[in-house]
């Protein structure tokens, strides 16, 4: 079972990344575009993800992942519910999601200092 505590420093170390609180909602970003935001009970984080795979990510497990609302499924983003992931699993999809928005060298170059992915 995930709890933010497990990716709060990850989405804090990485390259261009910085914490921001919107409402009483921990949300991180690079620059403007926010790539991952929890759930004001920090239940829920909702993390980018393309758009032509989520719903073949929802589909395979439906009790995990969940659609965006309906006024959000213009843009790549998904739902999961931390109590379904692992740790190591909800740390994978930051770092993915921060991949979406971080120009392909730093992606690049994150991978060469962590060769076994955020563990």
């Amino acid at each position: 079972m995930a709890v933010i505590e497990d990716v709060l420093a990850l989405g804090s170390d990485l390259e261009r990344s910085y914490p921001v609180h919107v409402r009483g909602r921990l949300k991180f970003r690079v620059r403007q575009i926010v790539y991952v935001a929890f759930s004001l009970d920090e239940a829920v984080m909702g993390f980018a993800f393309p758009k032509e795979e989520r719903a073949a990510l929802v589909a395979s497990e439906p009790e995990k992942f969940q659609l965006p609302s309906q006024s959000d499924m213009r843009f790549n983003w998904v739902h999961a519910g931390l109590a379904a992931l692992d740790p190591t699993e909800a740390r994978e999809f930051v770092v993915d999601a921060w991949r979406m928005v971080v120009p392909q060298k730093v992606s690049r170059a994150y991978d060469l200092t962590h060769p076994g992915g955020p563990g």
